[in-house]
């Protein structure tokens, strides 16, 4: 009867340890599976899909990845399919990050290839699609002290297609505007007579510099070609300006150095009186 009681009491024990064994089992592979699924879904991956370049984030197992789409608007404009035109050999396809900046440092060196040889374009198309290039850049902010430098130089290069751009709808802004005001001056609506005395206020200046700003991008053909020299189309214009600073300066006849001088002030302090 003792031996009979003490095996069932070992029998119980095992069962017991067993029981408490598996469970341990368990729980450290239940903890191995969700670390190694947290660390999966911590890491971004690089693939080429349909000629565009797409982010991809690690699912929360411990494989496997699908195209991010972050709810932020911000990151979403940032890490957006980027099209490669044709350009799949600057993606090392299934290249693995493990932190964001990384990952940004990675993208910015596409980008920058890939607006490299639009930058150095004279055609606004190239441009203009150097552009958005250079705007998805923008948006990264993990970039190292160097690749900022680069971005910096990226844009100084296409701040004068910029300038060019914004003149030309400035152009076509005041060109409308003054063809608004012309409308209401012949028009009977109680703007008439307020219509009439801004459009002689502003026409001459107005039609002046319209014609300035339309020269400024008459040198930038679609066709990528030389185009137009400014100097030879603003030169009329700024000898007319000089000239009208010289008449003006010397209107009275006179050269500067026989002009008489101001009076030079009198000091209250050692000034006498009568």
């Amino acid at each position: 009867m003792d031996s009979s009681g003490v095996s069932f009491g070992t029998r119980l024990w095992r069962a017991f340890r067993n029981v408490m064994l598996g469970t341990l089992f368990l729980g450290l592979g239940a903890a191995a599976f969700y670390a190694l699924s947290v660390m999966n879904s911590r890491t971004w991956t690089l693939s080429v899909t349909n000629g565009q370049l797409v982010v991809l984030k690690g699912r929360l197992l411990p494989m496997g990845a699908e195209p991010w789409t972050p709810s932020d608007s911000h990151l979403a404009e940032a890490y957006g399919p980027i099209d490669l035109a044709g350009n799949a050999s600057l993606v090392v396809a299934g290249r693995k990050f493990d932190d964001r900046d990384q990952l940004d440092q990675a993208l910015f060196e596409v980008l920058e290839r890939l607006a490299a040889p639009r930058l150095s374009s004279d055609a606004p198309k190239d441009l203009d699609k150097g552009l958005v290039y250079v705007r998805r850049a923008e948006r990264l902010t993990g970039l190292t002290a160097e690749q900022r430098q680069t971005l910096k130089k990226m844009q100084q290069d296409l701040a004068f297609h910029l300038a060019q751009d914004r003149l030309d709808d400035a152009r076509k802004k005041l060109e409308d505007a003054l063809e608004q005001l012309k409308l209401a001056a012949e028009s009977d609506s109680r703007h008439r007579a307020d219509a009439s005395l801004m459009l002689i206020a502003v026409e001459p200046q107005v039609k002046l510099l319209a014609t300035t700003l339309r020269a400024t991008t008459m040198g930038r053909p679609s066709d990528g070609s030389k185009g137009i020299d400014l100097s030879q189309v603003l030169g009329p214009q700024l000898k007319e300006v000089f000239e009208a600073l010289q008449k003006g300066g010397a209107s009275d006849g006179k050269p500067p150095a026989e002009r008489p001088s101001a009076p030079a002030p009198v000091d209250s302090q050692t000034s006498t009186r009568p």
